[in-house]
């Protein structure tokens, strides 16, 4: 295990910036994960961890080397692809032990390691099958075990459980993220799944074109986006256009007034969660907004709905309604009202960075 510091990371391809100067300290032994929309370099940016893209500007140190220039053999990280990348016609034992080979370890050593990997991810009794065997779980299993056995310095995980179905997914990131507690490894994981990410992460790095747009825990992402993009792209967030009139009052295109956080004057968002609103048959008392509407669309998820409801001609917010077999269920087509305290919204500038509020 080592730290890993990535210092103004940058990857062009012509014209084309992939990375843009991604500046990253990860601690022995945290679990960091690169989150966001495909195409947002995070992918690039784990290749360059792991030596399999060569930067064109900056460096990546792992613990007290200086690994810019090493090939992907001399970095000692273990990286699990997206596809797990198994030897098709090599047995569950022979592709775990493959990277230790290809090291030149001694047999009684490969032998051991490869006990032990497969030990620590509950597959010790499949060795001897091929990967076509087993499930798309023991697969990404094996991929798994495959890396550990390394023992590396770091763990490269990227999109690793993709490929699964969703209760399967579940189970696994609990797994992976109880393993790596276990080992005390540092590890650096790519997904565009918010909720895979919310759930195993330490600390969350949001991209988006190539950038590096916040830092942080679950909560501070959550509660204290740094602009718009980050506020829509971890958890749930909805928009409504217009204009901060004064302080405390915000005025949607749609013509409705609000009160608000303050923030300075001038076009903007207000952002709202889902799950900050209430939703009731009459005016909601104590609250800063209490707005009449009409819903549109009932969405069931199972442990709660998502009421669509319209506020005015251009206007339209969710309101997350917990299914608990009582309280107030508007079916589509009810007269309702709709309401939220000031501080559930954050004031975001119309062109994308935050106001302060």
């Amino acid at each position: 295990m080592a730290r890993l510091q990535l210092d103004s990371v940058s990857k062009r391809y012509g014209d084309f910036h992939a990375v843009r100067e991604v500046t990253l300290d990860v601690a022995d032994g945290e679990f960091v994960v690169l989150l966001g929309p495909s195409g947002c370099g995070k992918t690039t940016t784990l290749r360059m961890i792991a030596g399999f893209i060569t930067p064109t500007g900056g460096s990546v140190r792992l613990g007290d080397r200086d690994v810019t220039t090493l090939p992907p053999w001399r970095r000692n990280a273990g990286l699990v692809f997206q596809s797990y990348a198994l030897f098709p016609h090599l047995t569950v034992g022979q592709n775990v032990a493959f990277g230790l080979e290809m090291r030149k370890l001694a047999r009684a050593d490969i032998a051991a390691r490869v006990t032990e990997a497969l030990r620590l991810v509950r597959l010790e009794h499949l060795g001897e099958r091929l990967p076509r065997q087993l499930s798309g779980g023991q697969q990404q299993r094996v991929a798994l075990a495959r890396a550990l056995a390394i023992r590396p310095d770091v763990l490269l995980l990227d999109e690793p459980l993709s490929n699964l179905d969703a209760k399967l997914r579940q189970e696994v990131r609990v797994e992976i993220r109880e393993l790596q507690r276990q080992l005390g490894l540092t590890t650096v994981m790519v997904t565009h799944d918010q909720e895979e990410a919310l759930t195993m992460a330490d600390r969350l790095v949001v991209m988006n074109e190539g950038a590096v747009r916040q830092i942080g825990s679950q909560r501070d992402l959550y509660e204290r986006p740094a602009d718009r993009f980050v506020a829509g792209f971890v958890g749930r967030g909805m928009f409504l256009s217009g204009e901060v009139e004064a302080p405390g009052s915000f005025r949607t295109d749609g013509g409705l007034r609000l009160r608000c956080a303050d923030g300075p004057r001038g076009k903007a968002v207000l952002a709202l969660r889902p799950e900050r609103l209430e939703i009731g048959a009459a005016p909601l008392s104590g609250l800063d907004n209490s707005l009449p509407g009409k819903v549109e669309f009932v969405s069931y998820l199972g442990a709660a709905s998502d009421v669509h409801v319209r506020l005015s001609s251009s206007d339209r917010v969710i309101v997350q309604v917990a299914n608990r077999g009582e309280g107030f269920a508007p079916d589509v087509g009810a007269d309702v009202h709709v309401g939220w305290p000031a501080d559930a919204a954050k004031v975001f500038a119309a062109d994308g960075p935050r106001r302060e509020t």
